[in-house]
């Protein structure tokens, strides 16, 4: 198995400018699709479906931006590491949708949100790679911690 890639500003950036692109084509594509080529009972539970897919992949993307953002912001040297952990999480339940909910929806518009959910699954997969990465590493303090008690036993 490969090492885990660390996460450095041009990935950051680059994957930046993928979710602004997706979340673009989330606005244009769930602004548009008010426009139903269906009608009768149907009509309801796929307006429904296209409400609730809809909500979902936005947050989605909004969630994506705002992890991007604040890891854009910790390489600029805008918040530290602490705060970067602090308010840098994703929720790891935002990648689901209801496939009942989405089978009434068109094929353009299913291809949309399956794409939404694989880039944020890409940053789940990036983001725990990080943290068990950065788990890894003892603090300063733990370092002096272990220097000092290894001095006491010596």
């Amino acid at each position: 198995m490969s090492e885990p890639v660390a996460i450095n500003p041009r990935i950051i950036e680059a994957l930046y400018c993928e979710a602004l692109i997706l979340s673009d084509e989330v606005r244009h594509t769930f602004t548009l699709s008010g426009r139903l080529e269906c009608a009768g009972a149907d009509e309801d539970l796929t307006r429904i479906a296209l409400s609730s897919e809809g909500l979902r992949t936005t947050t989605r993307m909004m969630h994506a931006i705002a992890w991007l953002l604040n890891h854009r912001a910790y390489f600029m040297g805008e918040i530290n590491e602490l705060q970067l952990r602090r308010h840098g999480r994703l929720s790891p339940d935002m990648h689901r949708s209801e496939p009942k909910q989405l089978a009434l929806l068109e094929p353009p518009v299913i291809r949309l949100v399956e794409a939404t959910r694989r880039f944020y699954e890409r940053l789940l997969r990036l983001d725990q790679s990080w943290r068990l990465t950065e788990q890894g590493r003892s603090s300063a303090v733990e370092r002096l911690r272990e220097r000092i008690e290894r001095r006491l036993v010596s």
